[in-house]
Parts: C-alpha cells; sequence; structure tokens
C-alpha cells in the first residue's frame, strides 16, 4: 500500500467515498461546513493504483485537523497507515498536535483512534444538533442505536520524530 497526495485523477473515486460515507463532500465539524473537495487530500493505493481510502486535512493554529478518514473496506490497515502519513505531515508542517472530530455515537472510530494514541479532550455538547442545522441529512440517531448529539474531539500530542 503507498500513501500519496490525491491527484486529479483520483477526484472520481475520492468523491464515491465521501458520497458513500457522508453523503456527499460536504461535511460539518465543530460548526463549520467543509467542502472535502477543497481540502488537501492523502489516498491510499494498491499496487495497481486502486484507491483504497482518502484522508483530508487542513492546518490551522491548532495543529493538522484530520477533517475526513475513509476506507474502502474496514480491519485491512488502510485507515492506521492513513493516519500514520497524516502524522507524517503533521510534523513535517511543524504541528504540535494532530486532531480530529467524531460524533458520540461513533464507537468504532472512538476505539480506532484510542488505540493509535489519540486521547479525548473535548466534548461539545449538542454540535451535532447544531450542525443538523447546516446538513438536515445528518440522522437523529446514529451506530448502535445511540442518540446522536454531541462531538467528541480527540487529539494526538506530537513531539519530535523518534530517533533509533
Amino acid at each position: 500500500m503507498l500513501v500519496r497526495a490525491a491527484e486529479p485523477a483520483d477526484r472520481i473515486a475520492v468523491d464515491a467515498l465521501h458520497d458513500r460515507e457522508w453523503g456527499g463532500p460536504y461535511v460539518i465539524a465543530h460548526d463549520v461546513r467543509y467542502d472535502l473537495r477543497e481540502l488537501p487530500t492523502l489516498v491510499a493505493v494498491d499496487g495497481a493504483g486502486t484507491l483504497l481510502g482518502a484522508l483530508a486535512w487542513r492546518l490551522d493554529d491548532g495543529g493538522l485537523e484530520v477533517v475526513s478518514i475513509v476506507a474502502d473496506s474496514s480491519g485491512g490497515g488502510v485507515g492506521t497507515t492513513l493516519l500514520s502519513a497524516a502524522i507524517e505531515a503533521a510534523r513535517a508542517r511543524r504541528a504540535d498536535r494532530l486532531w480530529l472530530i467524531t460524533s458520540n455515537d461513533n464507537l468504532r472510530a472512538l476505539r480506532f483512534y484510542q488505540r493509535r494514541g489519540l486521547r479525548i479532550v473535548a466534548v461539545d455538547p449538542g454540535a451535532v444538533d447544531r450542525a443538523r442545522r447546516l446538513k438536515p441529512s445528518i440522522p437523529t440517531v446514529g451506530e448502535d442505536g445511540i442518540p446522536l448529539h454531541d462531538e467528541l474531539v480527540l487529539e494526538l500530542r506530537l513531539g519530535p520524530e523518534p530517533t533509533d
């Protein structure tokens, strides 16, 4: 598996992943509407060049934010590989943290991120309820029948690159 910056030829496949996962190119996080097509994106591809996953990100004063991470299928290491590449990108840009938002119902994501060293650093009660005003297609009940209301902020503090 190879991770690289997305190229124009990847657009159709990346858009298809975002359509499947988010219902289109728009995501709402911390009261901001993002168009994933406008953000820097890393893609994971196999040896034949087939798209396996995508990670859209942005850099701000708070570090490198992972705005979206999507894998074609789960359990194959695509998410882990993309997240590792995002950490490298953050370090290359001298960001002191990598951070992201997930929703209160996304237990699978919480397990995934915490196993990779990210920690829950904040909860924004009602953030998903507010996001629903900008994107009415966000469901009221999420994974495992859990009512969908809140955003959780997870972060990984980045120190200097480890040396051997």
